[in-house]
């Protein structure tokens, strides 16, 4: 596959791993049981595979790396926060505050990625 075409991949990949991660945890928030849909168990976890092996593929066809491009570092740093928060938020044995406070601090970190990867600058060009 050429640039353009991964770059699309790994785009609405990303798009539809945000969307179900929202909806997830909307509905956990509202007490909905999400879990009871196996393919919104599953979905997220086969549409994230796509999106890391075309970041993966993206990073080499532009021999630009993590460690090496502080932009890419950032974002990589920034997914394993967004990773954490976001079990947090949609675990079961967290207090509803809890979860609501690592939801919203999942969603603004996934936006500081999106930020990042659109301004190609860990400081978002602010500075």
């Amino acid at each position: 596959m050429d640039y353009p075409t991964v770059r699309a991949v790994h785009i609405g990949c990303a798009v539809i791993s945000i969307t179900l991660f929202a909806a997830r945890g909307a509905m956990q928030l509202g007490g909905v049981d999400w879990r009871r849909w196996r393919w919104l168990r599953m979905a997220p976890h086969l549409n994230d595979t796509v999106l890391l092996a075309a970041a993966v593929a993206l990073a080499v066809m532009s021999a630009q790396y993590p460690l090496v491009q502080p932009w890419l570092t950032a974002k990589l740093l920034a997914l394993g926060v967004y990773v954490a928060l976001g079990r947090f938020a949609l675990k079961r044995s967290v207090p509803p505050w809890g979860r609501r406070a690592a939801f919203a601090a999942a969603l603004a970190s996934v936006g500081y990625i999106v930020a990042v990867a659109r301004t190609r600058s860990v400081t978002l060009g602010l500075l």
